[in-house]
């Protein structure tokens, strides 16, 4: 099966090209390397694909570059590129209307001139198009309160539209808060390990009390890979199923570390979504689709992972 993943040098879609190549897929990565966080980090995380047999990679803005020659003959296209992130979306609009609804415009119309035996189209959401509580199934309205949030949101409907208008076998999954090796570094997991490896005080911003439903970065891609057998047209929720608030994170790393870990408290973000729990029965009854790690053990391949390049002074430390 020969495979498109936009965004393949980042946090999830380097782990979604790897797994494609382990299991015999030919996979085609773009990316662009925007300095959102330091394109060092991207580099690293390709590390493990570069001169695989199967895999192709393009540095390539889908913004304002050709498209047509990368994308012809794909069977799937996973479109896991974003500009992702609240507190940014705030100040730097441009860039996530340009990254998350032109850039996905142009894959679209690139896709339906060059891919005519496409399979399946997936488009990467995320819970923030929920807005402030996004507790429930994908019925649940969609009431994003960030710049990032609308822009997801904005993605979806037009890849809808597309689909609708020039029948693309789309499938939506809205992914709640992944964490795992390779997160990014400015994701709050990432954050509070370096921190508490560093010895740096946690910066814990509000109350502390905001509620997340974490997705172990392996069961999300197992996840997004059961979904090439989705009935188009359908909408997923991907999580992993516990929830843990900001002080419950804490006090598992605290017991990884084997010490307590300072904190200051900051003020609240303008965005940040209060609690977040996804229902995957949907996803569960038409795929089968079972999250398999527990968040301790994720946190503690995360701890470890982070610790071990920090170790090796690699720039994702």
């Amino acid at each position: 099966m020969k495979c498109v993943v936009t965004g393949a040098a980042g946090f999830i879609g380097s782990h979604l090209c790897e797994e494609l190549l382990r299991r015999g897929d030919e996979v085609v990565g773009v990316d662009a390397f925007i300095d959102y966080y330091d394109p060092a980090v991207k580099r690293r995380n390709l590390a493990g694909l570069d001169g695989r047999p199967g895999f192709q990679f393009h540095s390539l803005d889908l913004r304002t570059d050709p498209l047509d020659d990368v994308l012809a003959g794909t069977e799937v296209v996973f479109h896991v590129a974003a500009q992702a992130g609240l507190v940014k979306s705030w100040t730097d609009f441009d860039g996530y209307w340009t990254c998350n609804v032109q850039a996905t415009q142009r894959l679209l119309e690139a896709v339906r001139r060059t891919a005519p035996g496409l399979r399946r189209l997936l488009y990467v959401s995320t819970s923030s198009v929920y807005g402030r509580f996004g507790n429930g199934d994908e019925t649940l309205p969609t009431r994003p309160i960030s710049p990032y949030g609308v822009t997801k949101l904005a993605g979806e409907h037009l890849c809808q539209a597309y689909a609708d208008a020039h029948d693309l076998p789309l499938v939506v999954l809205r992914y709640f808060s992944v964490y795992g090796p390779r997160q990014r570094p400015d994701m709050g997991y990432h954050r509070f390990i370096q921190a508490a490896l560093l010895g740096r005080p946690v910066d814990v911003y509000g109350d502390g009390q905001q509620v997340r439903g974490n997705t172990y970065v392996a069961d999300c891609v197992a996840a997004t890979l059961a979904a090439v057998n989705a009935l188009p047209g359908e909408i997923y929720n991907v999580g992993g199923g516990e929830t843990a608030s900001v002080w419950d994170i804490l006090h598992r790393l605290e017991e990884l570390a084997g010490a307590p870990i300072p904190f200051r408290q900051e003020p609240a973000r303008p965005g940040d979504q209060r609690y977040t729990l996804a229902d995957t029965g949907k996803l569960r009854r038409h795929l089968g689709w079972e999250p398999c790690t527990t968040l301790q053990q994720g946190l503690r391949a995360q701890w470890d992972w982070q610790k071990s390049e920090l170790a090796h002074g690699s720039p994702t430390a």
